[in-house]
């Protein structure tokens, strides 16, 4: 920058700048990051409604759904809470493979320990990149209960009612790949909502279970 200034009047000088403009700059950043604000996005979605979907599930058997919603709009209301879940577990992986900063291929979404992202050693044993496993695992399960839901529920209501207990299973790793992997459940109020969430279907359900 360069001043020049006269007895009377004081003018300033100001040199150009090279490089992209702050326009260019912010547009840049956002075509380079899109990906990840659409996979945390749909990564949340995902946690919410997977636990509103087991806590409904948890309400039919326990008769606390009913209380609130008459048994048509409660089953369609957990048919609906089913597919917010599985689009946003579409979108969540998907975007991922567009992700530069973190980069997965389709074999390392798809299949558990194939990826080298965030790997983790317990007591001198390595686990790899246990919690990206936790999530595909966890994505399997839902596709089991879904074909399961699809095919057998009238058909073959006991071996449907197995697959379904694989919703527990699913949502514990669920929620510690959102954890240690995701950046909205590793601190906060959206943690405890998850954690108090899960922690109450669980015990409603085992509550059950024993009376039966």
């Amino acid at each position: 920058m360069q001043h020049a200034a006269t007895a009377d009047t004081p003018t300033v000088l100001v040199d150009p700048v090279q490089g992209p403009s702050v326009s260019r700059q912010l547009t840049t950043r956002v075509q380079a990051s899109w990906p990840w604000y659409i996979t945390r996005a749909a990564g949340f979605v995902a946690a919410i409604s997977l636990t509103l979907l087991m806590l409904s599930g948890v309400g039919f058997i326990t008769g606390l759904t009913f209380k609130f919603l008459e048994p048509l709009t409660a089953w369609a209301t957990h048919k609906a809470i089913a597919y917010v879940f599985g689009v946003s577990v579409v979108v969540h992986v998907v975007a991922l493979l567009f992700d530069k900063f973190v980069p997965f291929t389709i074999a390392q979404a798809l299949v558990p320990f194939l990826s080298h992202y965030k790997q983790i050693s317990i007591a001198g044993h390595p686990l790899g990149s246990l919690y990206v496993a936790l999530g595909v695992l966890a994505l399997y399960f839902v596709l089991a209960i879904i074909l399961s839901s699809i095919l057998w529920i009238d058909k073959k209501p006991h071996t449907w009612k197995l697959f379904h207990f694989l919703a527990y299973l699913t949502v514990i790793f669920v929620f510690f790949h959102a954890l240690y992997l995701g950046t909205d459940l590793a601190s906060g109020i959206f943690r405890i909502i998850v954690g108090v969430g899960i922690a109450v279907a669980i015990v409603l359900r085992l509550r059950r279970r024993v009376r039966v």
